[in-house]
């Protein structure tokens, strides 16, 4: 059986997230430690208790979105010897991929993930820069209408989620007529996002440069199970290009639909989803039907995981 383990990106979190996880596994706990060592504050009192409007500011959310897929990832590996064949993470998922993989230190990934989330926060002021999700549209037309809305400034498609799911991202007047724009056309809903960074835009180009400064100090490693990258489809040559593909991710989109269908055109038939939520399992499942397509975020999941691979 060939599976692949994908980790979710921001949008995912939510508070008390993995508390039942971490009521049956000290790992979990263990992991939230290490990264708030790195960190130098409390990430699990954050997630657990908030605030959480400072829960939901980039810089503290990727961190915790890290953190949050790599406890249960270790969970996993506490309880089976199971490994997946391909691993991929849905924007700031890659990153947890990473870890997963053997690529990247988790004290060190989850540094970088927080100056990420500095970096395109400083990009793009608060108030400048939206994001939009387009539902019930063909992604040429999500596509046409940006073109069209890109007189007001930079509009993009960047996040292919499932057939019909487009998010938009750019300067915040250029979203909005987008959003008039998909309205107009048909499309089922169209609504801004509660984001305060315009993510996978060419906006995020500064932050990138930035990034790529940041992984030239850090010391990275080829995956030991391939990982897909969300801007190109396809897993890295060496660690240059690696690098190249984590500073690129920022400004490009995010290619989750064709991700899931190569997966799929190699004979994968089980993915799962590890971290908090369900988001990607739900994504996945509307992508390809023909896919088992699990989350693992609590002891029930977890089970269900162990009998679904054979472990149980």
């Amino acid at each position: 059986m060939k599976s692949a383990f994908v980790f979710p990106g921001q949008g995912s979190q939510s508070l008390g997230m993995l508390a039942d996880l971490a009521a049956e596994y000290s790992l979990v706990g263990e992991t939230f430690e290490q990264a708030s060592h790195a960190l130098g504050y409390g990430l699990w009192q954050l997630i657990q208790n908030g605030p959480e409007e400072q829960l939901n500011q980039t810089d503290r959310t990727q961190p915790a979105m890290l953190t949050a897929g790599v406890a249960v990832w270790r969970v996993w590996q506490s309880v089976s010897d199971y490994k997946p064949t391909y691993f991929a993470g849905h924007s700031l998922g890659e990153y947890t991929a990473l870890v997963a993989a053997d690529a990247i230190d988790f004290a060190d990934a989850v540094k970088l993930v927080e100056m990420r989330g500095q970096f395109m926060q400083q990009a793009v002021p608060v108030g400048e820069g939206a994001m939009a999700a387009i539902l019930g549209l063909e992604d040429d037309v999500v596509r046409a209408l940006c073109t069209e809305a890109s007189a007001q400034g930079v509009v993009e498609a960047v996040n292919f989620n499932s057939p019909g799911q487009v998010v938009i991202a750019g300067s915040t007047p250029a979203v909005k007529q987008a959003i008039e724009l998909a309205t107009e056309k048909g499309a089922k809903r169209a609504l801004q996002l509660p984001v305060s960074v315009p993510s996978h835009c060419e906006l995020m180009k500064p932050a990138a440069q930035q990034l790529a400064s940041e992984l030239d100090k850090i010391n990275l490693r080829m995956p030991s199970t391939p990982v897909i990258h969300n801007a190109s489809v396809t897993a890295a040559k060496d660690t240059t290009e690696l690098k190249q593909l984590l500073a690129q991710q920022l400004y490009s989109p995010v290619r989750w639909v064709e991700t899931i269908q190569w997966f799929a055109a190699q004979g994968v038939d089980t993915v799962v989803e590890s971290g908090p939520g369900k988001v990607l399992a739900g994504l996945n499942k509307r992508i390809d039907k023909n896919l088992t397509a699990l989350p693992v975020f609590d002891p029930a999941t977890l089970e269900k995981l162990q009998q679904a691979l054979g472990e149980g």
